[in-house]
């Protein structure tokens, strides 16, 4: 079992989805019984039928761009949490301000697992220069080096010469950190004249993973991996040997949806990742990250059976600004719930003589019928303009055109003018 944290990292898609499932109709009673928000949010569902993943993907979302509101409203934490403040390890703020909490317990973030993946051991010193300050990233890290039996360096963000003199001292195998920030130390150490070869192994997240870092990485022998995570959520899905894509974490159920809705897209399709985490102290269910990403078909060469994603492709919040007026991914979902014939919809914003313009581009089987294509495109419009406040026109294209970039609404404008 050396290569894997537990059992539960290969167990069977049927044996993960029961025990899924089975934990689900006593978080909902839970979060319903215990979370204000939730009392409020799930009022009429019975969470004894609340059973599946069809199930759950009836029950409304709750948007991480809410949460500033819903904390302004309902302090400290929305409503969403079941425990008191004082009851808690530790009370972050991030950016927002948004605060976010960290419960007692064992790897409460659950990071081990993907800090496992990436090839740290018990026994390991680990450099972390995640953040410490008001952030939870730096904690979220370090309890998770903690739980499998790793030594942690506090290092922090910043303070370079201070980072190489550390490494070269301390000489720890492995950092944790932003993707860039590790390229920076070991420059900045052969800058002057360190050894900082000590570090093998590494684990990333907080920005992009850009090829030419992971090369820099590869050229000097360290293998480096990354997740994806929130300071809400904790971590969600890491990178393993393999490298193909990222492997869900055992305790989440992740969705893709349509963005701007809670509906579930198939499987390949781009759209906004929706998580449930099986926490009792902070019980988020069908939390809408606002990411984009979508899901690999079959399993991980690794070995690990759980989904995988194929990782962050940009965000689902793709508002717009039309002629004074905000025009919403949510609007583009109804249009096409109005209209069954219409499969797939997608929004362009243009400008044509100093005017915004509006084209609906549809995927249809009917496109090729004059008659039944003009009066549905004249429904659509019609349709467009009530759901919009705003006038627009419909070009219909053949099924599979459009493309696979979870991108709902595009803005095409070059000059916006001042």
């Amino acid at each position: 079992m050396s290569d894997f944290y537990d059992q539960r990292e290969i167990r069977s898609s049927d044996e993960r989805e029961a025990e899924l499932s089975a934990a689900l109709p006593t978080q909902i009673a839970h979060a319903k019984g215990k979370a204000p928000y939730f009392s409020r949010l799930l009022a009429g569902v019975d969470p004894s039928a609340v059973r599946s993943r069809a199930d759950l993907a009836a029950l409304p979302v709750t948007r991480k761009s809410d949460l500033i509101a819903l904390q302004r409203d309902a302090p400290p934490f929305g409503g969403l949490a079941t425990v008191p403040i004082g009851a808690l390890a530790r009370v972050f703020v991030s950016p927002g301000p948004i605060h976010e909490l960290e419960p007692h317990g064992k790897d409460p973030w659950r990071s081990a697992r993907a800090l496992f993946a990436s090839g740290f051991r018990a026994g390991d010193l680990l450099h972390n220069c995640f953040s410490y300050h008001l952030t939870p990233a730096g904690s979220m890290f370090e309890t998770g080096a903690h739980a499998l039996g790793c030594a942690v360096i506090p290092a922090g963000t910043g303070n370079t010469e201070t980072q190489a003199q550390a490494v070269a001292h301390l000489k720890p195998r492995g950092y944790v950190g932003t993707p860039d920030f590790l390229k920076i130390i070991l420059e900045k150490a052969d800058e002057m004249g360190l050894d900082a070869s000590s570090i093998r192994v590494g684990h990333v997240t907080g920005g992009p993973y850009l090829p030419d870092v992971r090369a820099f990485y590869e050229e000097r022998g360290i293998a480096v991996y990354q997740s994806y995570g929130t300071a809400d959520l904790g971590l969600v899905a890491y990178e393993t040997p393999a490298r193909q894509g990222l492997v869900v974490e055992e305790s989440v159920i992740a969705e893709i949806v349509r963005p701007g809705t809670g509906d579930p897209v198939p499987d390949g399709e781009v759209g906004e990742l929706v998580v449930t985490v099986l926490s009792p102290d902070y019980p988020l269910i069908r939390f809408a990250t606002g990411d984009l990403t979508a899901v690999l078909p079959g399993a991980s060469p690794c070995g690990r059976t759980n989904m995988r994603l194929k990782g962050w492709m940009g965000r689902a919040d793709q508002t717009t600004k039309v002629k004074g007026m905000f025009v919403h991914p949510g609007q583009v979902a109804e249009i096409l719930r109005r209209h069954p014939q219409a499969l797939k919809a997608r929004l362009v914003v243009g400008r044509a003589n100093a005017n915004d313009t509006m084209t609906l581009r549809c995927e249809t089987a009917e496109a090729g019928s004059a008659a039944s294509g003009e009066a549905l495109a004249a429904s659509l419009r019609e349709t467009l303009a009530a759901v919009t406040k705003l006038r627009g026109t419909v070009e219909f294209v053949a099924p599979g055109t459009l493309p696979n970039d979870g991108k709902v609404i595009e803005d095409a404008r070059t000059d916006l003018g001042a």
